[in-house]
């Protein structure tokens, strides 16, 4: 930012509404100090567009295993072992 004139977050708002882009003054400040979850493709272009640079040089891509292995024979945190000693007595219904 610093490179193309651009002291404060706040100067980034009017170059883009200049591309149809709105954010409010603290939208644009979470999308430059902190890491964003979710980025629409527009705010991207309009973003490369300011910068006069590509996608690849504001987005860092890193690829992790989702699935993760379970382990032999190991119950989940939330489930009860229901060994002897924990187990309800069984009823005895009788005929009257």
């Amino acid at each position: 930012m610093a490179a193309r004139g651009l002291n404060t977050t706040t100067d980034l708002v009017p170059l883009l509404a200049e591309r149809g882009i709105t954010l409010s003054r603290p939208q644009v400040y979470r999308l430059v100090n902190q890491r964003p979850e979710r980025v629409s493709l527009q705010l991207i272009a309009a973003v490369c567009d300011i910068f006069s640079c590509s996608p690849g040089d504001l987005l860092t891509v890193t690829a992790a295993d989702a699935r993760h292995k379970k382990a032999v024979n190991a119950s989940p945190p939330n489930v009860v072992t229901l060994d002897r000693s924990t187990r309800p007595r069984r009823a005895n219904i009788l005929d009257e």
